[in-house]
């Protein structure tokens, strides 16, 4: 059996101090989390940053510059994948719905890869999701998506391709064919986020049988649906992933202490299971980094 790469999402853009008081914000608290989440297994890193004054999510520079510093001062060997997510959202105004509101974040996709094209991560997301989040209209069109995808290959980056429902993996497909995403291909299916694919084994399986061959995936589920679909992705012969831009809470109604006490969960599970946990340098040969 080939050991099971977990990643851990450490915060995330939606999740909120509200939510949960312990949850990392400044670039310093997510660097720290992340070593605690690697300490305690996880193979690779999933890295968004946020503005320490309002706690929401952005795509300044400086802010991802200081987190990875801060994580390869004390480890060089965790992966780390940086995300493409930010700026991709347009909340249309009340009075003229064809005008940006003042929340909208879409811009131009160079400069949604400006910071992986300086950083050079081992891996970034490209998320194919066009579709409704909360209050937002999440918008990656095709054209913008091939831009960003060329400069994160000319960049030596791996884009892991995060597809949110059955639509996004028929435009995978599409792009494969074209040559705009090359073999072979990283997937992460995300699964239970509202109006997305429901985390539920039969979702799960029906996307497993549309992948590409010989592509490395993955499926993680979130809320209350991040462990069953951790058992689930692992079963049907995927990789994992958990944290708190995913998930707060370590059982019902206890949030957990942080992302280690989750990754520590996780790598419960996979042991019990039958499975092992795979070290970033067995990760990096799976993935071909």
């Amino acid at each position: 059996m080939n050991k099971t790469i977990l990643t851990c999402a450490v915060t995330g853009n939606l999740t909120s101090r509200e939510m949960h008081p312990g949850l990392p914000v400044t670039p310093k608290e997510i660097a720290e989390a992340g070593l605690e989440a690697a300490s305690a297994g996880a193979a690779i890193l999933h890295l968004h940053v946020r503005d320490p004054e309002t706690t929401k999510g952005s795509m300044e520079f400086a802010l991802y510059d200081e987190m990875v510093s801060r994580i390869r001062e004390k480890n060089t060997d965790v992966i780390l994948n940086l995300t493409t997510g930010e700026g991709g959202r347009f909340v249309p105004s009340t009075e003229n719905p064809m005008v940006a509101s003042e929340n909208s974040t879409l811009c131009r996709p160079e400069k949604r890869v400006s910071h992986v094209e300086k950083l050079k991560p081992e891996i970034c997301t490209l998320d194919l999701n066009t579709m409704w989040s909360g209050q937002a209209a999440v918008i990656n069109s095709p054209e913008n998506l091939k831009i960003m995808a060329e400069r994160i290959y000319a960049a030596g980056v791996k884009p892991e391709i995060e597809i949110f429902n059955s639509s996004d993996l028929h435009l995978l497909n599409h792009f494969i064919r074209e040559g705009v995403i090359k073999e072979p291909v990283m997937v992460q299916m995300v699964m239970g986020v509202r109006f997305g694919a429901p985390a539920n084994s039969e979702t799960l399986l029906y996307l497993k049988s549309q992948l590409p061959e010989n592509c490395v995936w993955a499926a993680f589920g979130i809320g209350r649906m991040e462990y069953p679909m951790l058992a689930q992705s692992f079963v049907a012969g995927g990789h994992v992933r958990v944290g708190m831009e995913d998930n707060l809470y370590i059982k019902k109604g206890e949030l957990c202490r942080g992302n280690e006490q989750l990754v520590e969960k996780a790598v419960n599970i996979v042991n019990e299971l039958g499975g092992e946990i795979a070290t970033p340098g067995e990760a990096r040969k799976i993935l071909g980094l």
